[in-house]
């Protein structure tokens, strides 16, 4: 890990691309600010905890799944014809 001391105002650039300034310190919290391209997604780590952990569920398959798609689609394909 990286530590670094910052005066209000005073930034941290990471690459080419994402700038972070240092707003505020109030009490016994800091504000940041974060400027990256949109296709970079910035969340606090308890967002971000949470949005991985719905995508692992959502991508789940049970087996019963898996068994009626087989069913489904064995039902829908044609009779095939011995010649």
């Amino acid at each position: 890990m990286l530590i670094f001391t910052r005066k209000l105002g005073e930034k941290i650039t990471i690459g080419d691309h994402t700038v972070v300034t240092l707003i505020e310190i109030k009490d016994n919290q800091v504000r940041l600010g974060i400027e990256a391209p949109r296709h970079i997604s910035v969340h606090r780590q308890e967002v971000y905890e949470r949005i991985r952990k719905a995508n692992l569920a959502s991508s789940e398959v049970a087996a019963t799944d898996i068994m009626k798609a087989s069913s489904i689609l064995k039902d829908s394909q044609p009779d095939k014809e011995l010649s």
